[in-house]
């Protein structure tokens, strides 16, 4: 008895020892080698209860797989044959918004270079009253950046500002009045500097004749940011608060379509208007070509004979659905415009800013574009110069100067470039040039080299020496010509005058306008990077214009030397 229960447990024992071998499920394998003594201990423990006989255990089918002891003994095994192992699936990356790209649209050019007097002595060009470029420059320095060198078109900011020039007398025909100063040029002794100031009649607001708004706003997805579509919102909601009951104002917008937001509205209706403006929400694609043609169309159906029909477009400039071709809707237009209906512009944006399609789209309208960086500026160019944005007192306003041989070597005109016109095209009525608003400021500067000084361009060899200056021609140094319609007329009126010899005094001591004009000047072309003014910089402008700051009722020349300051700290020093 006792032998046989020897044998049985003796059976049982090995039976168990070939189950562990065989059947014994593997433990993971991040746990094994950590648990691999206690996991034996028990092992052995459970042999001791193992049942006697065989019935209660189920055999298990035979496979390869290496003991225990094994796994906790890798390194003395060698390597076993890698089994096919599926490419693992990408690790999810955590999104990083990445900035947007820049597709901004600046119209590029190159600064007007310096020309003889003995061979071209004629320069013609547009004026121009815009000022989107100055505000447009504001808005890069003060995120701590200079602006790119297009974006910077010295006349826009040097004709951002007032100017203290005499006004025409009441009973004088002209709409203006022309001043002409001189001085020293501030970055060349040895060459003077001459401005041309035009000043515009500036009637009481009301005076004002009756309005026939339309007010013609983007809506797309690209409005959305705090900067574009709220910000226009609140602008136009500063020029209703200034309409009257005999003016009208509509509401159209677009995005991926078009619609009329405020059929035509008498401008007292101030809750009405304003419910509408708010009612607007950005979202869709951009197609402007119709709701141009929807604005038009409005502004046509309200039209006001002998009253002033604009549409007042306000957007980022990016479109994208429909007719996109500048120059087909520069033709639409300019077709309105001809019709008695015309265009100002007010750019909003940063990345996808299309300036150069609001600019030709403004030129093109007989009306002003203008950028919108802040409330400020709506306030400045919707409320404080309204007057002067809505109203035109002179169309198509073209200046043309002849400088003297015989007192002038070189003169070059600073800025315009993107306004200059050909000799011919001065008389040409057909030929589209600048408007003058009520009141507007406009100023032109040319620098110039005296007869016999240090010139930029060799004379011609076989060109016939000129005499030198008697009588009447040395009392001149130039004569101006200006062309200008009357708004309603085809036929131009032409106006001229002789721009005196003076002896030049340093700028320091030139008339306080002049000063101004010349520090925010020689600041614009240091933006650009100009090679035409020496050593002249930001800090110089700055200097200067701390001198000419005037009356500055409005800020607007503290706000420009604090520019200075800031724009001279970002420019890398050589």
């Amino acid at each position: 008895m006792r032998i046989r229960s020897m044998w049985t447990r003796c059976w049982a024992l090995m039976l168990a020892g070939s189950l562990l071998a065989c059947g014994t499920p593997t433990p993971p394998a991040e746990t094994t080698a950590a648990k691999a003594p206690a996991a034996q201990n028990e092992a052995d423990s459970s042999l001791e209860r193992l049942p006697v006989t065989g019935s209660a255990i189920t055999p298990q089918p035979m496979v390869s797989k290496p003991p225990p002891q094994a796994i906790v003994t890798q390194s003395a095994l060698p390597p076993p044959s890698p089994a096919p192992v599926p490419a693992p699936a990408p690790l999810a990356r955590p999104y990083l918004p990445s900035p947007a790209p820049t597709t901004a649209k600046y119209s590029a050019f190159a600064d007007n270079p310096w020309q003889r007097v003995s061979e071209q002595p004629v320069s013609t060009f547009s004026a121009s009253v815009d000022t989107g470029s100055y505000a447009n420059v504001r808005r890069f320095i003060n995120r701590g950046q200079l602006p790119p060198r297009d974006a910077v078109r010295v006349e826009e900011l040097v004709n951002y500002f007032g100017y203290d020039d005499p006004l025409p007398a009441a009973d004088e025909a002209m709409p203006f009045r022309v001043s002409l100063q001189q001085a020293v040029s501030p970055w060349h002794a040895g060459r003077g500097l001459l401005r041309i100031g035009i000043k515009g009649r500036d009637p009481a607001r009301s005076l004002l004749p009756p309005v026939n708004l339309v007010f013609l706003v983007d809506v797309s997805g690209s409005m959305a940011p705090e900067d574009r579509l709220p910000l226009v919102r609140a602008a136009l909601q500063l020029l209703a608060g200034q309409l009257r009951e005999q003016d009208r104002v509509s509401l159209v917008s677009y995005a991926n379509g078009t619609q009329v937001v405020l059929p035509a509205t008498a401008g007292n209706q101030r809750e009405q208007i304003s419910q509408a403006i708010q009612r607007l929400q950005a979202s869709g694609g951009t197609y402007g070509e119709a709701g141009i043609r929807l604005a038009y169309e409005q502004a046509r159906a309200g039209f006001i004979a002998g009253g002033i029909n604009r549409v007042l477009l306000a957007t980022d400039g990016d479109l994208n659905i429909g007719i996109t071709d500048p120059q087909v809707l520069k033709d639409l237009v300019e077709t309105q415009r001809r019709a008695g209906v015309s265009l100002t512009t007010l750019g909003v944006g940063s990345s996808n800013y299309n300036e150069a399609l609001m600019k030709k789209l403004a030129d093109a309208g007989d009306g002003s574009y203008h950028y919108l960086d802040s409330l400020q500026e709506a306030h400045k160019v919707l409320v404080q110069q309204m007057r002067s944005t809505l109203e035109t007192i002179a169309r198509d306003l073209k200046l043309q100067i002849e400088f003297n041989p015989a007192v002038a070597d070189e003169y070059r005109l600073i800025g315009y470039e993107l306004h200059a016109l050909k000799r011919e095209d001065f008389n040409n009525d057909q030929i589209d040039a600048g408007e003058i608003g009520a009141g507007h400021s406009v100023t032109a500067l040319f620098e110039w080299v005296p007869r016999g000084g240090a010139g930029n361009v060799d004379p011609l060899r076989y060109q016939a020496p000129k005499a030198s200056a008697k009588g009447k021609a040395a009392q001149e140094l130039a004569f101006l010509k200006l062309r200008f319609k009357r708004p309603g007329k085809a036929e131009s009126e032409l106006h001229q005058l002789p721009v005196p010899r003076l002896s030049l005094q340093p700028v320091a001591q030139a008339p306080t306008e002049l000063r101004w004009a010349a520090a925010v000047a020689g600041w614009g072309q240091w933006l650009r990077g100009s090679t035409q003014i020496g050593g002249f910089d930001a800090e110089q402008a700055l200097a200067l214009a701390k001198t000419a700051r005037g009356e500055d009722a409005y800020g607007h020349r503290v706000e420009a030397e604090r520019l200075m300051a800031l724009s001279a700290a970002l420019k890398p020093r050589p």
